[in-house]
């Protein structure tokens, strides 16, 4: 396996815990990043994973993270941008700060860290260098009362698709799409508890044929079970 360590956004919980212990099990170094500290990042820390802080609500905390990163590692097989939030859209008076900061977390982050971090995915040895952008299959119908989420994540797929050119031939860049594949404890409501919830090794799956696949780059993978393809 690389020894260039895979960067993993969001890493401490839920898909981005589960995708950096699937990737430890492969052999993957891995750093993962975290915004407040969880005790499930003891037993990745055990295990080898580097974990940096990472607040990406404000451009500073952005860069300050670049720069941590930088100090952390001289390459990257690969980055995968996880980290994200779910918030509803606010009355109007707090609906502003809503949208700037999940256009700073869903797009402002991947952006400023894809440009600064090209440097050390071109440094890795390996033939292969990836980014995957993770989004969300709801960009395709929109979110009645979650716009602002579903928008940044729309601009995050056309992200994908403008790195994917600009970063050619050298690294791939694609998306996944989930759509509903893990649930939150107590959550019973759209309908959800009468759905298949596979769980998160779906997306591992899927992240995992990316990283493998030398000849995949600028596309965006549903993982949805098909609910939005018709």
């Amino acid at each position: 396996m690389s020894q260039s360590p895979i960067l993993i956004t969001g890493g401490a919980q839920r898909l981005g815990r589960h995708c950096a212990e699937r990737l430890l099990d492969d052999g993957h170094p891995v750093i993962v990043t975290y915004r407040r500290e969880r005790e499930t990042l003891s037993g990745l820390r055990e295990r080898g994973a580097v974990t940096l802080a990472a607040d990406f609500g404000s451009e500073a905390g952005i860069l300050d993270f670049i720069a941590r990163l930088r100090d952390s590692t001289s390459s990257l097989r690969a980055i995968i941008h996880n980290a994200g939030e779910w918030l509803s859209d606010p009355e109007p008076e707090a609906a502003g700060a809503t949208f700037e900061r999940l256009f700073r977390v869903h797009m402002q982050a991947p952006y400023l860290i894809n440009l600064h971090a090209r440097s050390l995915l071109e440094a890795c040895q390996e033939p292969q260098r990836d980014i995957v952008h993770i989004t969300d299959s709801v960009v395709q119908r929109g979110a009645s009362g979650q716009s602002a989420y579903a928008a940044t994540k729309a601009g995050l797929e056309s992200l994908t698709r403008s790195f994917a050119a600009q970063f050619a031939p050298t690294i791939q860049v694609n998306a996944i799409a989930p759509g509903l594949v893990m649930l939150n404890e107590g959550d019973d409501g759209d309908g959800s508890r009468e759905r298949r919830v596979p769980g998160p090794g779906v997306i591992y799956q899927t992240l995992r044929y990316l990283l493998d696949n030398d000849f995949v780059s600028g596309t965006v993978v549903p993982v949805d079970g098909g609910r939005y393809s018709v």
